[in-house]
């Protein structure tokens, strides 16, 4: 386990407890770290800051200025920031025949400009040598419908990643992301644990389990050690990444599962989605 006595660490996305964001958070506080915690909820963030003993900080992952706030109060409070992990996501359902400029808009602004930002602010308060993590899905790699507008957003932060540990690297700044795939966090854990639904998810998970908020804080404790790797994403995922996500028409309540979608009637008329495992 990675000793970080003495670092500085801020953890953006991080007040749903029991989610991805605040397992993280918790993982580096109990290696040592000095945390600074961010959400735009600031009431359950202000309860993990207290569990941890450190700073609660009202932020919204889109907004650029906001984070900026957020950077300062970490270097206000500690004078410095060495590690900076953006957990922060909005998800965005949508199939490439339901997009607007709303949807897309939507999807953009936490899920990749608010990255960008991120990655930016934090570098400028932070010393040579630290580490940036960013968090993304398997979404952006196998498509998860009706997840297409999410997924693209996470395939622009993947870009971002590469980009900046070349441009950050001078530095000694490593900026790597973890490609989460099926984690039980509070928030998703309802729908995993509608009536066969987690069981189809497992079947594709060579590991045969779901994920967990503690193998996230693992692999970002790793990556915010003194490892020799930058540019990277890490498949933490039990090994999903090899196989795919299950199409919603395999799951319980088959193509019910897309109710809402503004595509379903032209794709009951032929015109949209088709599963290609149905064609």
């Amino acid at each position: 386990m990675n000793d970080l006595t003495g670092k500085v660490a801020v953890v953006l996305g991080a007040s749903a407890e029991g989610g991805t964001g605040w397992g993280i958070a918790e993982g580096l506080a109990a290696r040592g770290a000095k945390l600074v915690v961010g959400a735009r909820s600031i009431e359950p963030l202000q309860r993990l800051a207290d569990k941890v003993g450190g700073l609660a900080v009202g932020c919204d992952g889109g907004d650029h200025d906001q984070i900026a706030a957020l950077r300062d109060a970490a270097v206000a409070a500690y004078g410095r920031i060495d590690i900076a992990v953006n957990s922060a996501a909005t998800p965005t359902l949508s199939l490439i025949a339901d997009a607007t400029p709303e949807i897309m808009a939507q999807a953009v602004q936490v899920n990749l400009f608010g990255m960008v930002y991120f990655v930016k602010l934090m570098a400028e308060g932070m010393n040579d040598g630290g580490s940036i993590i960013l968090i993304s899905s398997m979404s952006a790699t196998h498509p998860v419908f009706p997840h297409f507008a999410y997924a693209a957003a996470k395939a622009g932060t993947e870009s971002l990643i590469k980009y900046a540990a070349v441009e950050y690297g001078g530095r000694g700044i490593r900026v790597n992301g973890i490609r989460i795939a099926t984690v039980m966090s509070e928030m998703a854990g309802a729908f995993y644990r509608m009536p066969g639904v987690s069981e189809r998810f497992i079947q594709e998970i060579p590991l045969g389990r779901m994920g967990q908020p503690d193998d996230m804080a693992d692999a970002c404790a790793w990556l915010a050690g003194p490892a020799y790797i930058t540019g990277s994403m890490l498949d933490i995922s039990g090994g999903n990444q090899i196989n795919r996500f299950p199409f919603l028409h395999e799951l319980p309540g088959g193509d019910a599962n897309y109710e809402g979608s503004g595509a379903l009637a032209d794709r009951a008329e032929g015109k949209g989605y088709v599963p290609s495992t149905k064609r």
